[in-house]
């Protein structure tokens, strides 16, 4: 494949969204985690809902998936009061 198809690809399967909220590293990188945590729920719901794996196995792989994000969010400081400089 060249370039600018695996360029495609990647886009189609791993939609970004600009960021629209207040700008620092860290939000930037928990709303990457975000989306990345959407897209697998999404698959996992794709693969429950075409009989690939059971409703407990995709239940419990979307609540580890949350657990991970919410570690993140944990070790980010986001949405925590920050002290003032």
């Amino acid at each position: 494949m060249d370039n600018d198809t695996e360029k495609e690809k990647e886009e189609f399967l791993y939609p970004r969204s600009r960021y629209r909220g207040e700008f620092t590293p860290e939000n930037m990188v928990f709303n990457s985690n975000l989306q990345e945590f959407a897209h697998k729920v999404n698959y996992i719901c794709g693969l429950e809902t075409n009989g690939k794996i059971s409703s407990e196995d995709a239940y419990g792989r979307i609540k580890k998936l949350w657990k991970q994000l919410k570690s993140s969010k944990h070790n980010l400081s986001i949405g925590e009061d920050r002290d003032p400089e």
